[in-house]
């Protein structure tokens, strides 16, 4: 039944979203979160690199890539956790499972810090991605080893009330959009 609901959810959630695509918004989304992860800098952490119309967070990402370690994440292959390849700002990109992109023969690395994408998040810190459940393994997996910082970045538009969660659905640490910081 929640498997349903997501279902269904998921289709408005893209539509919110490219309705909110907006490269000036985006630009406030990542000075907020500059400024949230500014005290992490020199922590491995990860971003993305972006597809469809989620936000672009390759700029904070390159300033954290000036204190420290950065990687992205590697679809190695499903049921697992995600694996990550270390990035950097102008490093030579591969295609990758399902169509998105990697570092070319980059080193495997373990964030402490990560930079989500999402289609919908609620105030709860609870995620609504594309349905593979990486993230969801990968934050249990990470935070096994130790303490993570999770931080979603969307647009406003992308906030829903009270999404549905089943026990494998992992909340964000803080979700940053730009208008605010949200922290559950």
């Amino acid at each position: 039944m929640i498997a349903e609901a997501k279902a269904t959810l998921r289709s408005e959630a893209q539509a919110r979203r490219a309705a909110a695509h907006d490269p000036d918004r985006g630009a406030a989304a990542l000075s907020r979160l500059d400024t949230l992860l500014a005290p992490h800098r020199g922590r491995p952490a990860a971003g993305y690199l972006p597809i469809r119309t989620e936000l672009d967070p390759r700029s904070a990402m390159a300033g954290l890539a000036a204190a420290g370690p950065v990687g992205v994440p590697v679809i190695e292959s499903r049921g697992r956790p995600l694996g990550f390849r270390l990035w950097a700002p102008d490093c030579v990109l591969e295609a990758g499972p399902f169509g998105v992109a990697v570092p070319a023969g980059a080193r495997p690395m373990v964030p402490e810090v990560l930079i989500v994408p999402l289609l919908a998040f609620d105030r709860r810190g609870i995620r609504l991605g594309y349905g593979g459940g990486f993230y969801d393994r990968t934050l249990a997996m990470l935070r096994a080893r130790g303490p993570v910082l999770a931080v979603g970045l969307a647009y406003a538009a992308q906030e829903m009330s009270d999404l549905p969660a089943e026990p494998t659905d992992l909340p964000l640490d803080a979700i940053v959009t730009e208008t605010e910081v949200i922290l559950p």
